[in-house]
């Protein structure tokens, strides 16, 4: 039996090696889950282990559950789903948890406000046992499906229901990250019951002057009790609050990574109405060849399409309309034409097909045929020798997800890899339906965020061009014949 650590607190050194060392050696739960990468296990584990291993494993790589608080018509579930979306885009597994939906479940029809009254005993119970049951949804989450977050949707307005909260997340080694909103703007509330709670299930087919009347006083029910985050009282909890939609904001003791990447995501994101148009260049020299990637120029029909585009983008008579492009020919001739000022970002160039950049498909399938069947079998995580795979795309976007949502009204021009990749992100794709999303030529996508989605409308411009979609092939198998590996429409990318 090894030397049990003698430390009491989280090491980031050469300590925290020899403390899992230590729970490799000594506990047999420890070394598998460190075995496979998992530094976090159940509590029946962690009651097993002594203190030191109990923290280090907590502290390393245990899940997070983002917990919501907040009157109702805050934005709250709007947060939720905007949080739960970009995280997933970037590859950290997450879920919402809705205790409204298991509210819903619970009690088929909804009758009036009175079910949120403090007094309502019945009514309490429950909505303690929806709570109780996304809890236990929310850890069987982690265990069985190797979750990372879960955001907890939820009003969580009092001190009980928090405390809770995080004595159930403490037992089972979670880490847990409040997100508070507050909002005493009347129009901004009025929006926002506008916008999301008259498209409840709770008011379908109810007057909307009455539907008002109601979710007002449901407002005031939960005000009778609501019990803010305190700077004093909860200073040792990590938490962001969210004055008035993003007007202000207060951090305290952010934790990990992740819970950075968090704030850092909140501070960027507005409700401010307006559009994202995506647009990919027009028609190239190299598109006409087959040939993928390159930095070639317009062809002909290519130069009709930039002109059509102006046209179109005069036509949306758009405020204050920025305009962004790769730095490569054939997205900056079509901004061109546009007659306004443009940005150039690197970020957005076309995926580095390194060693196959400018060959024909046919020609990869000759020269590198088992390369051409890795690609097939996982091409969103494929890697061109000496270039890209999609996943590297994602995180090279991720500063100009930041940047489209700081602003308002853009026009993208930008190549079908990089049209993808932001795509996904706006329409909540996931990463195996990524590099398979088609977009076209010649066609611009206008994208309209709305209360928990996006809007989207496709306008075809009219000007011929050819099709550079691949569809996801069928044999992936690396001894294939040729004939089998380009059965598929050659695309772009």
């Amino acid at each position: 039996m090894g030397r049990e650590p003698s430390w009491t607190e989280p090491c980031l050194s050469w300590l925290c090696c020899q403390c899992l060392t230590w729970a490799f050696e000594n506990c047999a739960e420890a070394a598998f889950c460190i075995h496979n990468r998992t530094a976090w296990m159940p509590s029946l584990f962690l009651q097993g282990l002594p203190r030191a291993i109990r923290v280090v494993l907590v502290f390393c790589n245990s899940p997070t559950m983002i917990v919501m608080v907040g009157l109702p018509a805050r934005g709250k579930t709007y947060i939720s789903k905007k949080l739960t979306r970009y995280l997933n885009w970037i590859g950290v597994p997450t879920k919402m948890f809705n205790v409204g939906q298991y509210r819903r479940e619970a009690v088929k029809i909804y009758k009036n406000f009175e079910f949120f009254k403090p007094d309502n005993e019945e009514a309490m119970k429950i909505r303690k046992a929806c709570a109780t049951a996304a809890l236990k949804d929310v850890a069987a989450y982690f265990s069985k499906e190797q979750g990372q977050v879960a955001v907890f949707d939820a009003t969580n307005t009092t001190r009980e229901r928090r405390a809770i909260i995080l004595s159930y997340a403490k037992e089972r080694g979670y880490k847990v990250f409040f997100v508070e909103s507050i909002c005493d703007d009347p129009e901004i509330i009025a929006e926002n019951i506008k916008q999301v709670k008259f498209g409840s299930p709770d008011y379908v087919d109810r007057d909307i002057d009455e539907a008002l009347e109601d979710f007002s006083r449901r407002i005031e029910c939960y005000r009778a009790s609501y019990m803010p985050m305190d700077d004093e009282e909860d200073r040792k909890l990590s938490y962001i609050k969210i004055f008035d939609v993003g007007s202000r904001y207060l951090v305290n003791r952010v934790q990990d990574h992740i819970q950075s990447r968090i704030v850092y995501y909140l501070m960027n994101i507005h409700v401010t109405p307006r559009s994202i148009y995506l647009s990919r260049h027009g028609e190239s020299e190299l598109n006409l060849l087959g040939r993928i990637g390159g930095d070639s120029g317009l062809s002909p029909r290519g130069q009709k399409y930039a002109n059509a585009l102006a046209t179109f983008i005069r036509g949306q008579n758009i405020r204050e309309l920025k305009v962004w492009t790769s730095h490569m020919k054939r997205t900056i001739q079509t901004a061109e034409a546009l007659g306004v000022q443009y940005e150039q970002w690197k970020a957005l160039n076309e995926i580095d097909a390194g060693v196959c950049e400018e060959l024909t498909y046919e020609e990869i399938q000759e020269n590198f045929p088992e390369e051409f069947a890795l690609r097939d079998q996982d091409k969103y995580r494929y890697r061109y020798p000496k270039g890209e795979s999609y996943e590297d795309l994602v995180h090279r976007l991720e500063p100009v997800i930041m940047e489209l949502e700081r602003q308002e009204n853009v026009l993208v021009v930008c190549h079908q890899a990089i049209f993808r990749c932001l795509l996904a992100y706006f329409l909540d794709k996931p990463a195996d339906e990524l590099p398979y999303l088609r977009c076209p030529l010649h066609t611009v996508l206008k994208l309209t965020p709305v209360a928990y989605g996006c809007k989207v409308e496709s306008f075809f411009l009219n000007i011929e061009a050819v099709n550079t979609h691949r569809e996801r092939p069928v044999n992936v198998d690396i001894n294939r014949n040729p004939e089998e590996a380009l059965l598929t429409v050659p695309e772009h990318v």
